[in-house]
């Protein structure tokens, strides 16, 4: 029988994601319209085969949106810090200036619901839960981001504490990804 394994978001204050010892580090303004300028130059020197077509790219930009739309309320004078180890795999870490995802649990459960619902090949249920909205969304927001980044951060996806820093992993074995089950 086939057990359903359901990923979520992780808070762990202390976890190894957030050591930045050797990584880069550089700050951006909360500029919104600068976002894929900063994905640009943060993977400037990736290698191609991390890059896979675009992905890499879209995974990093949305979370550089997320911190600066969400955490920093797209102020300029509020910085959004970026910490990126481009060797041996992708790892990045993004904190914002913001409170932080204060819908994170709710985010959880959504996804935990929704994820139980495609396991029971209960379409309806699942339909109806395409798109997370919580009390900051806007016409723009459907939470599918977070949905591709569970599946796409073989490695993990875990918050601080106060949920406005964010560590991020992807492992990669000879030009490929490598699935990991959390």
């Amino acid at each position: 029988m086939q057990q359903l394994i359901v990923r979520k978001l992780i808070v762990d204050e202390h976890n190894e994601l957030f050591d930045a010892q050797g990584m880069r580090y550089i700050e951006f303004p909360s500029d919104y319209n600068r976002i894929r300028e900063y994905t640009t130059y943060v993977l400037q020197d990736c290698p191609e085969e991390y890059k896979e077509g675009n992905l890499l790219e879209q995974q990093l930009s949305e979370i550089i949106k997320n911190g600066i739309k969400h955490g920093n309320k797209k102020d300029p004078s509020k910085k959004l810090k970026v910490w990126y180890d481009l060797r041996k795999r992708v790892r990045f870490i993004v904190e914002d200036e913001g409170e932080g995802f204060t819908n994170l649990e709710a985010w959880n459960e959504y996804y935990r619901k929704r994820q139980e619902a495609l396991f029971r090949e209960d379409f309806d249920t699942f339909l109806n839960l395409a798109n997370y909205r919580g009390p900051n969304s806007d016409a723009e927001d459907g939470g599918n981001s977070l949905i591709a980044a569970l599946e796409y951060w073989n490695g993990g996806m875990i918050y601080n504490k106060k949920k406005n820093k964010v560590g991020v992993v992807r492992w990669f074995t000879n030009g490929s990804s490598v699935g990991t089950s959390q």
